[in-house]
């Protein structure tokens, strides 16, 4: 269907891809994997029309292409469903779907025509009933995919790509979306199908193509053995990411919350978080675990003086009040928080890597508001020496780094401050296993070095891997908890949908 020969791309000073070829046949599922920065988001923009200054050949059905916008490739039919939705959100579902493309007659849109096409391509992917009048943004994020999905196939999408399409999806969710996929496979359409999952690699694709430094390094068939695509990913051996770490017993009690409650933001009366109880001691890591919308976030928002409504209850750390009411208190009392989206929350990408290290602890390197920038660029250093931040330089945009490298620097920002309560919301969403892995190992010396961790994390295995303590939250409220010897995926699960567990 689509063979790409020989495809290079040069940004300045990186060298992105080098000399990729790659075939995508009819009716199968194509794994695209590697680290982040391996050059996979580039080779689908390729793909996609987006960069149209490249080296090589993109052949689609025997001919030679020459893509100088996403509308050319969408002609030549590939549909390209981006990790990050691409949907109007106050329009209708209609409308989304059909938009530049909307029916017309005499220069006046045909509305019935729209929404008969609109329905069309929906039930092309979907059984679901989903109302075409509806505001795209209304709908829940599973829905808004299948939206996508159809979008592109209603595009003409001969072959389809997606990109990370389960980060925000619940399991039934994944088991529609991978239903759909394998129904249009079985018509024959041709997929790639980017994810750091490899347990979702396995389960979907025919073949797996790995990627490395801009380099295609190999193709293994979909069930090849996940150790041995992480080895292509990384150039090594990794071991088990997800073995638990035994550690000595934490020391004194650190972070003391009693009875937190958060408010529902839009429903007076209700509770996000309800009577929330715990302690975290110095070097120890306490996980909040718990289904989509339990009340992780809402719980390390509060702590952290950035919830989305009132918050109540006592906070203590090292035995001293702390108000919720702002992060600036927060901080003044030793907690640092590293938000669930790194790039709207915890970066300003604009910024270079020395100015985003530099944040939180501006006041220290200044004098009569004047910023000592050798002092600034000398913790800068220090601090990619120490984390093994890769990037090109100091000053180059954090836009520019790898997700796990942004996560480095988002987590590094706060080291220079030595919190005494570290808050970590899905630390490595979106990371490839490389970057996981020397998170992981960043954590294990921060805790090792007697800082207290309040991991919230949907990544049952990462949970498994980090906590020594687990709180199950269930609709706000302390489901069970589960000591280091209880922590398993089945034991979570089981407190998290109301079922019986051993609890400690």
């Amino acid at each position: 269907m689509i063979s790409l020969r020989n495809i290079g791309k040069t940004f300045p000073g990186v060298r992105a891809l080098a000399g990729v070829s790659l075939d995508i046949r009819d009716g199968e599922v194509l794994g695209l994997v590697g680290e982040n920065g391996a050059g996979k988001s580039t080779l689908i923009k390729i793909l996609a029309g987006v960069y149209a200054d490249y080296e090589g050949q993109v052949v689609v059905d025997g001919e030679v292409q020459s893509f100088r916008s996403t509308a050319d490739a969408r002609r030549a039919g590939i549909g390209v469903v981006h990790q990050e939705l691409s949907l109007i959100p106050d329009m209708t579902v209609a409308d989304n779907l059909l938009l530049g493309r909307e029916p017309s007659r005499f220069g006046v849109l045909d509305t019935a025509m729209l929404e008969a096409r609109a329905g069309e391509m929906l039930r092309a992917v979907t059984g679901e009933d989903i109302p075409l009048d509806a505001a795209a943004g209304s709908l829940g994020i599973g829905v808004q995919q299948m939206i996508e999905i159809a979008r592109a196939v209603g595009d003409g999408g001969n072959v389809i790509v997606l990109d990370e399409p389960t980060a925000a999806l619940t399991s039934e969710e994944v088991d529609d979306l991978f239903a759909v996929i394998r129904g249009r496979k079985a018509d024959g359409t041709p997929f790639v199908y980017i994810s750091h999952r490899l347990d979702e690699i396995a389960a979907l694709c025919d073949r797996v193509a790995v990627l490395r430094d801009g380099e295609l390094v190999g193709i293994v068939p979909g069930n090849a053995l996940s150790d041995d695509i992480v080895a292509m990913m990384t150039g090594k051996e990794l071991g088990d990411v997800h073995a638990p770490v035994g550690r000595p017993e934490g020391g004194a009690p650190v972070l003391e919350v009693r009875h937190l409650r958060v408010e529902h933001p839009t429903l007076p009366g209700r509770a996000v978080v309800d009577d929330l109880s715990f302690d975290v001691r110095a070097g120890e890591v306490v996980a909040l675990a718990g289904a989509m919308g339990s009340g992780r976030t809402a719980a390390l928002s509060a702590l952290f003086g950035i919830a989305r409504a009132g918050a109540s209850g006592t906070v203590t750390v090292d035995g001293r009040p702390v108000s919720m009411k702002s992060p600036r208190e927060a901080i003044a009392a030793g907690i640092a928080f590293v938000p669930e989206d790194r790039k709207a929350a915890g970066l300003v990408l604009q910024l270079s890597v020395t100015d985003n290290l530099a944040l939180s602890a501006l006041s220290r390197y200044s004098r009569l508001g004047i910023v000592d920038a050798a002092r600034v660029e000398r913790s800068a250093l220090a601090r990619l020496r120490d984390l093994s931040i890769k990037a090109p330089g100091l000053g180059a945009e954090v836009a520019t780094l790898s997700g796990g490298n942004q996560q480095k620097v988002v987590i590094g920002k706060w080291l220079e401050l030595a919190p005494r309560v570290l808050l970590l919301d899905e630390p490595t969403r979106g990371v490839d296993v490389g970057a996981k892995a020397e998170l992981y190992r960043l954590i294990d010396d921060l805790v090792g070095r007697g800082h207290a961790v309040v991991l919230a994390s949907s990544d049952l295995p990462e949970v498994v891997r980090l906590a020594d303590r687990v709180l199950v939250l269930r609709d706000g409220r302390v489901a069970g908890e589960l000591s280091r010897g209880d922590i398993t995926p089945m034991a979570i699960m089981q407190l998290a949908v109301g079922r019986a567990a051993r609890v400690a």
